[in-house]
């Protein structure tokens, strides 16, 4: 199978377990929402944030192993893969034991003076912060098998393992609506037993299926694997730290300014640009693989096209619903959620601009961690993070609207990480990056602002506060997009193997 039809055939596993996982999160924040009212919903906001933040905890973490997994087999060393694995065991572990440790001793410093929490539910926000301590330690001794999954690109299991996820969620959120006890805690207790059983759903599949998985040896774990792994794992832990504590942070200093009703907004955000994510995130699950396959074997032609399609059509996939979402926000919100918190919508709107820069990007990252020098990247660029926080804070103390949290995080992630990320591609040379900017970034950037344009044009002709406005609008919004993209992001032989497609499909329907 060549490696362009097993991207797509990956990507498409991943699409479908998405459309099924979308709709489940979605519905799940509604009962979640209404269960639990916006100030309870705030306080797990910001209280057990760092479940919001497992997926990207895991993923980051995940890279790592799945990195010199990859690397291993571009190598064509299959016994070294087993030395990976071994390694990656005995690291996780004691990361997840660090973790819990640091955030046991930040339990006493959020609790004395930093939350702002009424105080009849400060005694079930102290519960479900250790309910989330505990899942987060679950959380990355998962993180080894599913990176063999990711490095052997079974995606059909990871959409199946995705999907299964989901639906235990939402077992949990009736069992909440329907609980009598304090729903706050049934919730985080739930989701922490919840981290529990997919990782022992992960283990028994992976040492089942997969050779380096079965035998767990002290003879495989060497010094000098270890040592490699460690010194990559500890910057890539850094930089996936840092950007934790940021956004973590954020929520934090957004409660201490102004409470916890504007968290849920926050909250609400965060789940729904997750879900907006995934249409890009579900394309770099499947071609990081290819990327460090590609380092391995020393070959910079495939690395070079596979960043950059890969940047196009991560930030595509991701307009494709996010750039007509835009404009019928107010109306959706009200649809979705009934009652929307303050702030929810131009949290959302600056969300997205902020969501799009961060799929520009995502490839410049993934291949910077492919090359595997990844120190001098991840310093600048946990600084940069961390600065997000102070800047953050006086915005807030100069009496600026809570919005400028977003416009902070839009100037990291549309200017200062893209300078850092550039800048390591060209010292590395893993492909140039005037290339990148002219086949990837300004085509999506032209098609954004096309739409703008037709966006406010379609505002001033009609509204969508009616079912034949929103159906209007959604056409015209199709028609540009479609328009846009065949004139400015797609090449010839892109374009002729996209109608060449459109004439198979109308063939089977006739």
């Amino acid at each position: 199978m060549s490696t362009s039809t097993r991207v797509i055939k990956n990507t498409g596993y991943l699409y479908a377990k998405m459309a099924i996982t979308m709709f489940i999160s979605l519905w799940i924040t509604r009962l979640i929402l209404g269960s639990l009212g916006s100030s309870d919903y705030g306080i797990y906001s910001v209280v057990g944030g760092a479940i919001a933040m497992l997926g990207f905890l895991n993923n980051t973490m995940a890279t790592a192993t799945q990195r010199f997994i990859n690397y291993a087999e571009g190598e064509g060393n299959a016994e070294k893969v087993k030395d990976i694995f071994n390694a990656s065991i005995v690291l996780h572990l004691a990361v997840a034991l660090l973790v819990g440790v640091l955030l046991e001793i930040a339990y006493y410093f959020f609790f004395d003076g930093i939350l702002n929490i009424p105080a009849e539910r400060v005694g079930a926000a102290k519960f479900i912060y250790h309910c989330a301590v505990a899942s987060t330690m679950f959380t990355i001794m998962t993180v080894p098998y599913n990176a063999v999954i990711n490095a052997h690109e079974n995606m059909l299991y990871f959409a199946v393992v995705g999907v299964f996820d989901s639906l235990m969620k939402l077992g949990i959120a009736f069992w909440v609506v329907n609980s009598r006890q304090d729903k706050l805690r049934v919730y985080g207790l739930l989701m922490a037993l919840e981290s529990v059983v997919l990782m022992l759903i992960m283990r028994f599949y992976c040492k089942r299926h997969y050779e380096e998985c079965r035998t767990l040896s002290r003879r495989y774990v060497k010094k000098g694997v270890v040592k490699d792994m460690t010194a990559f794992a500890s910057w890539s832990f850094f930089n996936c730290t840092t950007s934790m504590i940021a956004f973590y942070g954020q929520g934090i200093i957004l409660n201490s300014f102004f409470g916890t009703v504007l968290n849920a907004a926050q909250g609400i955000v965060s789940q729904l640009k997750g879900q907006l994510s995934l249409l890009s995130t579900n394309m770099m699950k499947a071609l990081n693989p290819v990327l460090g396959k590609s380092a391995g074997a020393h070959d910079k032609q495939l690395m070079e096209r596979s960043a950059i399609a890969g940047a196009k059509f991560s930030a595509l996939l991701f307009c494709v619903v996010a750039i007509p979402l835009y404009g019928v926000l107010p109306y959706a919100l009200k649809l979705w959620l009934k009652n929307v918190p303050e702030w929810t919508l131009i949290f959302l709107k600056l969300q997205l601009l902020q969501t799009l820069f961060e799929m520009l990007t995502s490839t410049l990252s993934s291949s910077i961690k492919a090359n595997g020098n990844i120190s001098g990247y991840s310093t600048t660029s946990s600084i940069v993070y961390l600065l997000q926080l102070p800047a953050i804070y006086i915005a807030f103390k100069l009496g600026l609207p809570p919005y400028m949290m977003y416009v902070v995080g839009i100037v990291v992630s549309g200017v200062l990480l893209p300078a850092i990320f550039l800048h390591y591609v060209r010292k590395f040379s893993l492909f140039s990056v005037k290339e990148y900017l002219r086949k990837s970034v300004l085509p999506v950037l032209t098609i954004v602002l096309v739409f703008v344009l037709c966006e406010e044009l379609a505002g001033k002709l009609f509204t969508v506060d009616t079912p034949l406005g929103l159906c209007l609008y959604i056409a015209l919004a199709f028609v540009a997009f479609t328009v846009a993209v065949c004139l400015f992001l797609l090449t010839r032989d892109e374009r002729e193997q996209l109608w060449i497609m459109v004439q198979r499909v109308l063939r089977k329907t006739h």
